[in-house]
């Protein structure tokens, strides 16, 4: 399996660089082809502008869905957006490693969703979700948090459990663009976590690493159970929808 491990922290010490370290480890030794996309070292550019285009169509307005479907098609991207985009082909499976800040994911890892999953490339107009453009391949976040499990839940602060949090990654870029996510590994209050509970993660991820063969992706709707309408089809249940 040929994996790209999509890391996303400024600290290369960190726990998130512990794990994204030790999922190269594990899996290489499994195996498994891996490439690594350290943002942060890479000092990736977040910002779409429109020095992603050579030569913009429009330059009164630019529509930068179009421009990037445009420009795809014509292999004129930004030269750092064609080399990752080069690494999504070449895997199969993508593990994204972030922390968890203010409910969503780290800017940088933001602006690589932006320019990376352009139009024509991982999705197009009615080509989404399981019929997205990167379809066939899988993927899964791990991540960090420095709450709590108990504080994410309907009934706590937070209010959303940690699956809702995820959702607008899991559902809305990940299978939005036809990749399959499974279910994310999580490790929770890791700067207030004793060297033990640390320990314990590391473990924990290294055996989650291990089945990600095995493992079934979250289950998501197909576009085809919906109506004309975008309306979910009689009979299926709404169960998955937030989930």
């Amino acid at each position: 399996m040929k994996v790209l491990i999509v890391y996303a922290h400024p600290e290369s010490s960190s726990f998130n660089g512990a794990m994204k370290n030790l999922a190269v480890s594990v899996l290489t030794q499994k195996g498994h082809e891996v490439k690594v996309s350290d943002l942060n070292d890479m000092t990736f550019n977040a910002s779409l502008t429109r020095n992603d285009f050579h030569k913009i169509r429009n330059t009164d307005y630019v529509n930068y869905v179009m421009e990037l479907k445009n420009y795809y098609e014509k292999g004129e991207l930004a030269d750092d957006i064609l080399r990752e985009q080069e690494k999504l082909i070449w895997a199969d499976f993508i593990i994204f490693q972030y922390p968890v800040w203010w409910f969503s994911v780290p800017a940088i890892l933001k602006g690589w969703f932006d320019r990376v999953l352009a139009t024509g490339f991982a999705w197009d107009f009615g080509k989404m979700y399981d019929t997205g453009l990167l379809s066939g391949k899988r993927g899964m976040l791990s991540v960090t948090t420095g709450g709590p499990e108990n504080i994410y839940a309907p009934d706590a602060p937070h209010g959303w459990n940690m699956d809702q949090v995820l959702y607008p990654v899991n559902h809305g870029v990940l299978y939005f663009c036809g990749i399959q996510p499974l279910p994310p590994f999580v490790a929770y209050a890791v700067f207030q976590a004793g060297d033990d509970i640390r320990k314990q993660y590391l473990e924990d991820y290294k055996n989650h690493l291990l089945t990600l063969e095995s493992t079934e992706p979250i289950k998501y709707y197909c576009l085809s159970d919906f109506d004309e309408n975008m309306k979910l089809r009689s009979g299926k249940s709404h169960s998955t929808i937030s989930s």
